[in-house]
């Protein structure tokens, strides 16, 4: 079928910044949307930013001037670049697509910590 791969999570300093990749690989046919979701320790998973097949993007307000999500139809690729850090944006960040042929995938996350 399908896989989701991220990466680029690390350890950085508030106010600093890092740039999440996710990479789909398989029998892909086509995604409609990708997005990035993240769950922090003893809470539920929330969205941060989303876009389309087409462009259109969304975000969460606790992200919104601070991440930038893009993503390479191409290539089967979506990122996003995280700047000015905050310690409560420390979660395991999950990327998502949703596929045409196969629906909904995850991928496995990838720790975002930032210290403060």
């Amino acid at each position: 079928q399908v896989r989701l791969v991220e990466s680029g999570g690390g350890l950085v300093q508030a106010g600093g910044s890092l740039r999440l990749s996710c990479a789909a690989s398989g029998i892909i046919f086509s995604i409609n949307a990708m997005g990035w979701y993240r769950q922090a320790p003893g809470k539920q998973r929330e969205l941060v930013a989303t876009i389309t097949s087409g462009g259109s993007t969304d975000y969460a307000d606790s992200v919104k001037g601070r991440f930038t999500i893009s993503r390479d139809n191409a290539k089967n690729t979506v990122a996003l670049q995280m700047n000015s850090l905050k310690p409560e944006d420390t979660a395991v960040y999950y990327c998502n697509a949703n596929f045409a042929r196969w629906g909904r995938h995850w991928g496995q996350g990838t720790q975002v910590t930032v210290s403060s």
